[in-house]
């Protein structure tokens, strides 16, 4: 069977129907190189008046195989160079025909679809559920067939940037400004006419790259213009990437060395570049995690099976905060309503004014309409009474991380509250089986930790305590899902698994200033490693006074269950800045300065404080800053609070920051392997302490050969 129909209407335009079998989407592989490379043959030895693509899926084309590429290796690379040669020579052939061709996008076209699409000379898409784009980079890919080269010859080098560098997507609308789309219409018949009018209408076509005398918008490299700013870009860019990614400057190079040729030779550079990538370990790593790992967690991987999907439709929020406003907005905003509650009126409009605020800086850029905002709004019910909260299938508790006042606000709720109804905490670090003690239904009792800012912050860490059933653990994972966030699923521990990790991070780089090791070679060996804030700028977010109350907290936890609580090197150093006034940034003063008027910097006073003429290894901080936080999930795995390795991948870069390019911190130690890693760590706590100690997890697992999957 193939992949390409080959039709032939009454007016002698042929119709190549895209229809991969036995599959929902169109992919770019083996199977559908050898179709379209089989029909355009067939129309080499054909007479016919133009082409048209459709699609008999509901989208256009999915792109490229991720199985096929994730299988690429050095040893094999010679298949995907000699198929993707052979996809691109036949596209070419036809687009430099001489007659038109033109794609009916009836669906999402990313990727090889939007490739394919570019190949043409017109491109209709229907005015609903088109998305377009080459989103490759962010799976640490580039654009193999023949996008970077096509796009950088429509837009010009400076307007095609975002659109391949960073994988920006966009509607039809925005495709038609660029000149990218010629039409939208509203139904499928529509598509279809309105490529055989222009079909009719234009019997001789060419890009407009093959017309002799075009001129590249912004013009080539060696333009005046752009070539002041080439040598600034690759700069920017490393800034950006601190060089842990290599797609978007692979992006940039085959950007710049393809205007400079002829097209031919500009596929072939393309080629070059993109087989190397896919052979790359970094895209290894991200398709591995952003792809299969992050499409079964979506799946409901950890969900628990036998329970019919569920809708919240009205959740209850206690608490008008920063986290508890956040999670009203995510909410309304996927049509749930919502009674946000606090201990005043006015506390709960403060956080209802939270969703006002976003929901107005999304009309100003016309991303919503005042109508659509004002509905959104409506949703949210501000309120200080306790029986407002009837009716709900959900309650989220979001005030302060004190075990007394959650069970008071538990106990209040509840009693208004329908038995199958769920209650959810968002503690960051309180065991949920201990909160569950002030339910009445502990089996209905589960945990919802939120990151902030909600708005933004994709991850929601779902905790399951003692007695949480596994229908509660569905309601909550369907509502996760629900309102657009990704769900991790974790046993009850203190700190659970993020905040753990997190924690990690936090105190090795505040222990390294203890040591004497300077501030700014702390902050920017985390740079360097690819983690977007350093731990000291992330201490000050988080504030000192809050470690502090978790870390008293804990120790009154382990006093009452007879358990002796460790000084950790970062505990003389935290006390020694609550002692100067320095909590943090909420107070204007932590390991960084916050000026009224400028731009935040480190604390003059860290040199005297705590000295800073250590010597150290870049590579040293580095290796601690990871390896730490390696280590304690390989511990959570071991104590089975993480029960699959997605969860940590997924949860620790979506979750705490653990860098984009190791594909998550269990596949960070995939990559070094385990008995690299394990020896490492061993030399880390023969220098540092135990608390590099290597978890009997990670012997065990290097001595069979093993390594993390699941």
């Amino acid at each position: 069977m193939s992949s390409v129909i080959y039709e032939k209407d009454a007016d002698n335009i042929v119709h190549l129907i895209l229809d991969k079998p036995n599959a929902g989407a169109n992919l770019m592989d083996q199977e559908f190189t050898d179709s379209f490379v089989a029909a355009v043959e067939k129309l080499q030895n054909d007479d016919w008046a133009g082409v048209l693509f459709r699609s008999n899926k509901s989208t256009f084309f999915a792109g490229g195989n991720l199985d096929d590429l994730y299988a690429t290796t050095k040893e094999n690379a010679h298949v995907l160079h000699n198929m993707v040669t052979r996809l691109k020579d036949a596209m070419r052939t036809l687009e430099t025909s001489g007659k038109p061709v033109a794609a009916c996008i009836n669906g999402a076209a990313l990727g090889g679809g939007w490739e394919l699409a570019l190949s043409c000379h017109y491109r209709v898409a229907l005015n609903k559920g088109v998305t377009l784009g080459l989103p490759e980079v962010t799976l640490g890919l580039l654009p193999g067939g023949g996008g970077v080269v096509r796009m950088s010859r429509l837009l010009g080098l400076q307007a095609a940037l975002p659109f391949l560098t960073e994988g920006r997507q966009f509607k039809p609308e925005k495709g038609k400004e660029l000149g990218l789309i010629n039409d939208i219409v509203e139904t499928p018949e529509q598509l279809v006419e309105s490529a055989i009018a222009w079909i009719k209408a234009n019997p001789k076509a060419q890009q407009p790259y093959d017309v002799k005398g075009y001129k590249v918008p912004g013009g080539k490299p060696n333009n005046p213009s752009l070539a002041k700013m080439l040598p600034i870009a690759p700069a920017m860019m490393r800034d950006k990437t601190k060089g842990t990614l290599p797609a978007p400057e692979s992006i940039l190079c085959v950007m710049v060395e393809s205007l400079q040729v002829d097209v031919e030779s500009a596929m072939r550079i393309e080629t070059r570049y993109f087989v190397e990538l896919v052979c790359s370990q970094v895209a290894k790593n991200l398709i591995g995690t952003f792809w299969f790992q992050l499409n079964e967690i979506k799946a409901g991987a950890a969900r628990p099976k036998g329970f019919d999907s569920a809708k919240v439709t009205k959740v209850g929020i206690l608490g008008a905060g920063m986290m508890g406003a956040g999670i009203a907005y995510s909410s309304a905003c996927k049509g749930i309503d919502v009674v946000l509650k606090d201990v005043s009126a006015e506390n709960a409009e403060k956080g209802k004014a939270y969703s006002q605020n976003l929901l107005d800086k999304k009309v100003k850029k016309k991303r919503l309409t005042a109508e659509q905002r004002d509905a959104t709004l409506d949703r949210i019910l501000a309120t200080e009474n306790a029986a407002d909260l009837a009716g709900c299938d959900l309650i989220i508790e979001a005030v302060f991380e004190d075990r007394e006042l959650k069970a008071r606000v538990t106990k209040e709720a509840e009693s208004q509250l329908a038995p199958s109804a769920v209650f959810a905490t968002n503690t960051s670090t309180l065991p949920i089986t201990g909160l569950a003690e002030a339910s009445e239904r502990p089996a209905n009792f589960i945990g919802l930790h939120f990151f902030s800012p909600v708005d933004k912050m994709p991850l929601v860490e779902i905790i399951t305590g003692k007695e949480t059933s596994e229908e509660t653990l569905a309601k909550a994972y369907d509502y996760v899902l629900q309102i657009g966030k990704t769900p991790i699923v974790v046993n009850d521990s203190r700190g659970f698994f993020t905040s753990r990790v997190f924690a990690t991070f936090a105190q090795e780089g505040i222990a390294m200033l203890g040591e004497g090791i300077p501030a700014a070679a702390i902050e920017n060996a985390a740079f360097l490693s690819g983690f977007p804030v350093g731990p000291l700028a992330v201490t000050d977010e988080v504030s000192i006074t809050l470690m502090e109350k978790i870390r008293n907290q804990t120790i009154k936890d382990m006093q009452e269950a007879g358990e002796e609580y460790v000084l950790h090197p970062s505990d003389p150093v935290a006390d020694r800045m609550l002692e100067a006034n320095r909590p943090g940034k909420l107070a204007g003063a932590g390991f960084y300065e916050y000026p009224a008027n400028g731009k935040k910097h480190l604390w003059s006073g860290l040199k005297e404080t705590f000295g800073g003429e250590a010597e150290f290894e870049l590579q040293d901080l580095k290796d601690r800053m990871l390896y730490i936080m390696a280590i304690e999930t390989a511990r959570c795995m071991e104590e089975k609070v993480l029960t699959s390795v997605r969860d940590a991948n997924i949860g620790s870069i979506m979750g705490i920051g653990t860098p984009v390019w190791t594909g998550g911190v269990l596949q960070y130690v995939n990559q070094i392997g385990l008995p690299a890693f394990v020896a490492r760590a061993e030399e880390l706590a023969n220098q540092h302490g135990e608390r590099y100690a290597v978890p009997q997890i990670l012997k065990d697992m290097a001595k069979n050969g093993e390594t993390f999957k699941d």
